[in-house]
């Protein structure tokens, strides 16, 4: 049996959470289940708009959806949405600019199958080791790949915030897919960089493989990136794929 938490935060500086999070363990359309994280940029309320719409959105779009295959499912709505987010953007001067990354994950089976724009991550963490699945769509990144920059000092890098692609932000979006064969002791997590600015992987490891029930360890990843600043907002999603399997 599959079973998650899903939890956001404000963090410690912000005045409005722009990060908007869905969680279902129960089929959503043709899927057997359907998890997503967007962390929305833009001001005022763009941001929150441009992450609550997208992930509503997808989720609509999957409900009416006859496609079973999580990839396909993906590639049709990120564009169908991004254009959508686009036109009403474009409609109102307040939400002009807006746009929102995206991470969205299904289990079918023992695999894991993962859609993301923007630089929120899916890990995998168990207690031998935490991976990060996603590639980061950010100048830091494309600065780590082309061997400029070494991946220790990209997390105090001032341009660490620029993201290169995101829902909204251009006519024509594509999402990266990644497709992980999950093993019995493996937790997923979706996070947006509210956690992952604040928190280093071995600190994340530490908790999601630590003691306590999945609530207890999503609430342990909030409090620890306030505790060291929680200078964005914060969203969570934690998975056991195999959780009868683990007790």
């Amino acid at each position: 049996m599959l079973r998650a938490v899903s939890v956001t935060d404000i963090g410690k500086k912000r005045q409005l959470n722009q990060d908007y999070i869905y969680a279902s363990v129960a089929a959503v359309g043709k899927l057997p289940n359907l998890f997503m994280v967007a962390d929305g940029m833009g001001g005022h309320n763009a941001g929150d708009y441009a992450s609550r719409f997208t992930i509503e959105s997808i989720e609509k779009y999957v409900q009416n959806s006859d496609e079973a295959d999580p990839d396909n499912v993906f590639d049709e709505a990120v564009p169908i949405v991004n254009r959508d987010l686009r036109r009403i953007a474009a409609s109102d001067k307040e939400l002009s600019g807006m746009g929102t990354t995206l991470v969205a994950a299904c289990v079918q089976d023992d695999m894991l199958r993962v859609a993301n724009v923007g630089d929120s991550r899916l890990y995998i963490v168990n207690p031998r080791y935490i991976t990060q699945i996603t590639v980061d769509h950010s100048l830091v990144e494309e600065m780590i790949q082309k061997g400029g920059l070494d991946r220790k000092d990209a997390r105090n890098h001032p341009d660490k915030n620029i993201i290169t692609r995101a829902v909204g932000a251009l006519d024509h979006i594509e999402a990266d897919h990644f497709c992980v064969e999950l093993q019995k002791e493996d937790t997923i997590l979706l996070c947006s960089d509210g956690l992952t600015n604040m928190v280093d992987d071995e600190e994340i490891k530490r908790i999601v493989a630590g003691k306590g029930t999945l609530a207890e360890r999503a609430d342990a990843l909030i409090e620890a990136a306030n505790n060291n600043g929680g200078k964005d907002n914060i969203a969570v999603i934690l998975i056991e794929p195999f959780a009868n399997e683990v007790e």
